[in-house]
């Protein structure tokens, strides 16, 4: 096996065991990390939301045994959710506008890691359900026109406008990725779609990370050095999309 396979392999392994201890599936991760590697594009969108419903469920499976879900706020949520990631994903875009879209993308996110506008949690407060539908709505939009869950939208939305606490907003960003993710996949099936032909390694490394990050998430641990980390492969690969 190449080099390049081996540590391409252990990123994977890391970015989902980061993810997961934060209640995320990782598809950002997956998709900074193909684009860096040179994957062809085609085949991005479909391998990262497969190995998202695998990550985002077993994060979902640890963080439910700690934290009650407000079944309320996810239904309404989903609700708007669903039926806009399945159209998102069934929009066809240009190759090279993707990348500038998922380069923009992974910069955001990036700087959401690094937490430079300092969101904490505050005291929670329960949102009018019309508000929870449109949240739902537009994220669910961008997440099948990219590829990812949401989670990384939604997440810093409940906890800087108070909907949820920490653990609860994991445990909600990790269903709210399962679903979106599901019915993304939907949406290109619907259409025609592509894997990586290695996804059945990747999903066993993804599982295996998914599973200790999520476990030790749910639990204490603490990630601030990981987050930087990836927050730094986050800037390259998004400024690598955009610029190159």
């Amino acid at each position: 096996m190449e080099l390049s396979i081996i540590i391409f392999l252990i990123a994977l392994f890391l970015v989902a065991l980061l993810y997961s201890s934060v209640g995320h599936g990782g598809a950002s991760g997956y998709l900074a990390l193909m684009a860096l590697f040179h994957f062809a594009p085609e085949s991005m969108r479909s391998t990262a939301l497969v190995l998202n419903v695998l990550v985002s469920l077993v994060a979902a499976w640890q963080y439910a045994g700690k934290e009650k879900l407000n079944i309320r706020f996810f239904l309404w949520l989903i609700a708007g959710s669903i039926p806009l990631a399945y159209l998102g994903a069934r929009i066809t875009v240009d190759a090279e506008i993707y990348k500038v879209l998922l380069g923009i993308f992974l910069l955001f996110h990036a700087v959401r890691l690094l937490n430079i506008f300092k969101i904490n949690p505050t005291s929670t407060t329960s949102p009018p359900n019309w508000i929870v539908v449109v949240t739902g709505a537009a994220i669910g939009l961008i997440s099948g026109m990219i590829g990812v869950g949401g989670g990384i939208i939604l997440s810093p939305l409940m906890l800087a406008f108070g909907w949820a606490g920490v653990k609860q907003t994991a445990l909600t960003s990790a269903l709210f990725i399962f679903v979106n993710s599901a019915a993304g996949l939907a949406g290109l099936f619907s259409k025609g779609f592509a894997f990586e032909s290695d996804l059945y390694l990747w999903l066993i490394i993804a599982f295996a990370g998914g599973l200790i990050g999520s476990r030790l998430g749910s639990r204490t641990l603490s990630s601030d050095v990981l987050k930087k980390m990836l927050a730094v492969v986050l800037l390259i690969a998004g400024l690598k999309l955009i610029l190159y």
